[in-house]
């Protein structure tokens, strides 16, 4: 099914029967990709007495309880409500859901015993292009980001001069396949969060913060996705949280 899609002030065609998800699922298997040192997320029947909710178990239905946290349990979207002092909903300002999109691969640079994603490098890769949305896939990638345990293990992040490049580029969603954009201990300074939604003041949001863009952490793109324009389905379930579960949806341009 071949759908035109209106994206940055231009139309274009894509087809909606070749999707390309690059979130990672909730699972309640024990080899959900974990961080922020809980445990795994849990899936479990309902139970009430002799009853439990499970028709292998006897009942007419199947009746789980979910136990999650976005920010640590898979791909989720994000906005600047994570780091403020009042409330925002990333249901409330995420009202837009189709955007054109850039896939970038980046080999994180060694720096002080860190793994950097660099401003130098986000613009080489990025080449002048200014989509609306910015994917990162880290190299290598290694299938393992579908099943790691990040808690304790000082993953690559963006440096904050990056942060600031890709905001002044008008990259208003910024995805990719860490647990954060920032350092796993940074003392509480995000400056990546800061520098991308240019957030000035978490106790009084400044009033040029950026409201509407997202970040979305945790995805998996495959190899068998090429670095190039797309059109992005940003897709997040609707919880009135700052972050959400997502569903990032790519389609080829044609």
């Amino acid at each position: 099914m071949i759908a035109v899609i209106e994206a940055n002030n231009a139309s274009y065609k894509i087809n909606l029967a070749e999707p390309f998800d690059v979130s990672l699922p909730l699972t309640g298997d024990g080899h959900n990709p974990i961080a922020w040192y809980l445990g795994q997320p849990k899936i479990s029947p309902v139970t009430a007495g002799d009853w439990v909710g499970q028709v292998s178990e006897g009942s007419s239905t199947n009746f789980n309880n979910i136990a999650f946290n976005p920010h640590a349990h898979g791909t989720h979207t994000e906005c600047l409500g994570h780091i403020t002092k009042d409330f925002y909903s990333v249901n409330r300002l995420l009202k837009k859901f189709f955007f054109t999109a850039e896939v970038v691969s980046i080999i994180p640079e060694a720096q002080n015993g860190d793994f950097i994603i660099t401003q130098q490098q986000v613009k080489a890769a990025l080449n002048g292009k200014k989509p609306e949305a910015l994917l990162i896939r880290t190299l290598p990638n290694t299938g393992d980001k579908k099943h790691k345990n990040y808690s304790n293990t000082n993953p690559p992040y963006i440096e904050e001069a990056a942060a600031t490049f890709i905001r002044e580029c008008g990259i208003e969603h910024l995805l990719v396949d860490l647990p954060s954009v920032d350092r796993e201990e940074d003392g509480g300074k995000l400056l990546a969060h800061k520098a991308f939604w240019n957030v000035t003041d978490v106790q009084n949001v400044n009033a040029d913060a950026r409201f509407t863009a997202t970040i979305t952490e945790m995805v998996f793109v495959p190899d068998t996705i090429a670095d190039g324009s797309y059109i992005l389905n940003l897709q997040i379930a609707p919880f009135d949280n700052d972050a959400a579960p997502s569903k990032p949806v790519l389609y080829n341009l044609f």
